[in-house]
């Protein structure tokens, strides 16, 4: 997939690029989460190919965090996000003036990951990640015994998202029962490529990132099965996603976009090419797409103005893609 090969510094040359050889209007910037960013990054890729790249479309990876804060001060069109809006980031672009349009394009299986050379770990509980992850955790649970006697006394190497990162709000909500309570002890990135390498040279290292990461280095990584809520140990994939048992870790992932932004002509060219080939460009990057007609919901949204979030910013966990496109069916 080389859609996830591009490094942050030819992002930069590109969008420099981009600057300088075009009038501003012809650039569509779009920031957020490295768990979009796959999705966005291969429909731009298409897009700029499709209109001889008369067209510039700079994706960036700061989290979805970061990307708000961009996108809630003006900077960007678009917000890749990995999680909903929240109530601070709703706050933060009503006081700036920025109205938006929230766009659910996938579905994702947030994946736990070891090294392949870890042979004792067939499956974990919620409560044995909560046990590894919560802020009770740090300097405290450093070994895997720890965290179940079964397991051997050799040392626990921990990587995950950063801060800003939707997958480490929705991660801490689904698994230590609130977003952002975590242990700080771990090697954090909202780069989830150094999240894979991490966790590729260490036999005893646990992570957590978006599925596409872990599909792209599948001969690397082993997804470990996550017990759900009705005691089956499921493992990620797009079957479980669709059928809802990958639970408390299937999610939705959206791109928003400004009123503004929309209003412009090749903001609205792009945004309707993601529309028309999102759903075959997610299951290409390995994400899950949504029914058709979540896509043609969304361009009837835009259409007809239906700004906001269905979401009234706060975090929630499990929503299936059933209850999804009925909660979209009521904006």
């Amino acid at each position: 997939m080389k859609h996830l090969k591009h490094t942050i510094l030819a992002l930069a040359i590109g969008q420099l690029a981009a600057g300088g050889a075009l009038a501003q209007s012809n650039v569509v910037k779009i920031d957020g989460s490295s768990t979009v960013y796959p999705i966005t990054e291969a429909v731009a890729e298409e897009f700029q190919k499709a209109e001889k790249n008369a067209i510039k479309v700079t994706v960036g990876i700061s989290g979805t965090g970061g990307g708000f804060k961009k996108f809630c001060r003006g900077e960007i069109d678009i917000s890749d996000a990995s999680r909903p809006i929240l109530k601070k980031e709703m706050e933060a672009c009503a006081a700036a003036g920025i109205k938006y349009y929230e766009l659910p394009v996938a579905f994702d299986a947030l994946t736990v990951v070891i090294n392949p050379k870890n042979a004792f770990i067939k499956q974990m509980t919620v409560e044995e990640l909560k046990k590894l992850w919560e802020p009770a955790a740090q300097g405290k649970v450093t070994r895997w015994n720890q965290v179940n006697p079964a397991w051997p006394d050799a040392p626990v190497k921990l990587f995950g998202a950063g801060s800003d990162s939707g997958t480490f709000d929705y991660f801490t909500e689904a698994v230590v029962g609130k977003a952002k309570s975590s242990r700080g002890d771990y090697t954090a990135s909202e780069d989830d490529n150094v999240l894979v390498q991490g966790v590729t040279q260490d036999t005893n290292a646990i992570g957590y990132f978006g599925y596409a990461y872990y599909a792209e280095n599948t001969a690397k990584l082993k997804a470990v099965p996550v017990v759900n809520p009705k005691g089956k140990a499921v493992a990620p994939s797009m079957e479980s996603v669709i059928d809802g048992s990958y639970e408390p870790l299937s999610r939705p992932i959206f791109i928003y976009v400004t009123e503004k932004a929309w209003q412009r002509a090749e903001v609205k060219k792009f945004v309707e090419f993601y529309m028309k080939h999102g759903a075959k460009l997610s299951k290409e990057v390995k994400y899950v797409p949504l029914p058709a007609k979540a896509y043609t919901g969304n361009i009837e949204h835009l259409q007809k103005g239906k700004l906001g979030t269905v979401f009234g910013g706060t975090a929630e966990v499990g929503i299936t893609i059933e209850e999804l496109m009925k909660r979209e069916a009521k904006l």
